[in-house]
């Protein structure tokens, strides 16, 4: 099934589909931030000839991957997404990164999350379940999934290697409501 990523309004936030216009060079220094990437699986070695790459695979791509923007003056802060999407067993899995740190702790993370679960159980994408993995260390991660209402399904042990040793995955999930009659 072929998805068109919407634009997405909430109180505070524009979420717009990620693009070619989103290349920038405080993009790329998100990406090679380690604060901001301590977490993801990539980063670190970003150019804007490889940022530049990835967007347009973005944009050639049929997944929700949204840029996540300030409605009040325009300024790209991070960027969240669904994908993969199982249209046959009816569940994506989840993603985000919060670039500005300048704007970390203001409650942007759970607002654009809570615009796109919403989205995804709604009837344009009629999602059953939202999953997610994230390092058991991250500790504000975890606790922002827990705010969204995500639970832990499975831990898998010591699954990434990291500078310190191995850190445990923890497989999250969201159900929707409709569905858990």
């Amino acid at each position: 099934m072929k998805v068109k990523t919407p634009i997405i309004e909430t109180e505070r936030l524009q979420l717009v589909p990620l693009g070619i216009n989103h290349l920038s060079s405080v993009y790329v220094n998100w990406m090679n931030d380690p604060e901001v990437n301590a977490y993801l699986e990539s980063g670190g070695d970003y150019t804007l000839d490889k940022l530049n790459e990835f967007l347009l695979n973005v944009e050639k791509s049929s997944i929700l991957f949204w840029a996540i923007h300030i409605k009040e003056n325009g300024k790209h802060i991070g960027n969240i997404k669904i994908d993969p999407i199982n249209f046959r067993h009816k569940y994506g899995e989840y993603g985000i990164m919060m670039g500005e740190k300048k704007e970390w702790g203001k409650g942007y993370a759970k607002e654009a999350s809570l615009s796109v679960i919403m989205y995804c159980f709604s009837k344009d994408i009629d999602l059953r379940k939202v999953n997610l993995g994230v390092r058991s260390n991250n500790e504000s991660a975890v606790q922002l999934y827990k705010k969204l209402g995500f639970t832990v399904e499975g831990v898998y042990k010591k699954h990434v290697i990291t500078k310190l040793g191995y850190d445990d995955i923890l497989r999250m999930a969201l159900f929707n409501p409709i569905y858990e009659q």
